[in-house]
């Protein structure tokens, strides 16, 4: 494998769920010592909340279960991320919607939505709107070690 594994969580604000997904794949690659194999970011795909950083129940959250907050400011997801990024995760249905619009459409099957790594079709409830980060979280998790689990899979096949 010559490149890095890049990987891009997305949501709707870039505050709260991928933001969340970001630093929890982030430290789970690191704490399997393969950081060195993945380059992990998050966005939105709303403008709303460009340019502020992680919301406090995030933060809070990741601070209690002792997970390291990625430092990360709000950007939006654009078409040149498609081109960029191996793996497009959505947190919910709306996400992947306004990520294949971005994208003009998904043709490398690249763009998934995060809990079909858990064997789930269920969307990540946004805690901006349920206040429940606790469930978000073990949301986030179970969809981050599933996708890990997928992507190490595929490398030892040689698919990557």
């Amino acid at each position: 494998m010559k490149d890095k594994i890049k990987i891009l969580m997305v949501c709707h604000g870039n505050i709260c769920r991928s933001t969340m997904a970001e630093s929890v794949m982030t430290h789970m690659v690191s704490q399997q010592h393969i950081s060195h194999l993945f380059e992990i970011n998050s966005a939105a795909t709303s403008r709303e909340e460009i340019g502020n950083p992680p919301h406090y129940g995030t933060v809070n959250k990741l601070r209690q279960v002792g997970i390291p907050v990625i430092p990360h400011r709000a950007v939006q997801m654009t078409k040149a991320d498609y081109d960029y990024y191996d793996y497009l995760i959505g947190m919910d249905s709306a996400n992947i919607r306004n990520m294949t619009r971005i994208a003009d459409g998904d043709p490398e099957g690249k763009i998934y939505k995060l809990l079909t790594f858990a064997g789930s079709g269920r969307d990540v409830a946004d805690p901006w709107y349920t206040g429940d980060f606790d469930a978000t979280y073990r949301d986030v998790t179970a969809g981050c070690e599933g996708l890990l689990k997928e992507i190490m899979n595929k490398h030892r096949e040689g698919n990557l």
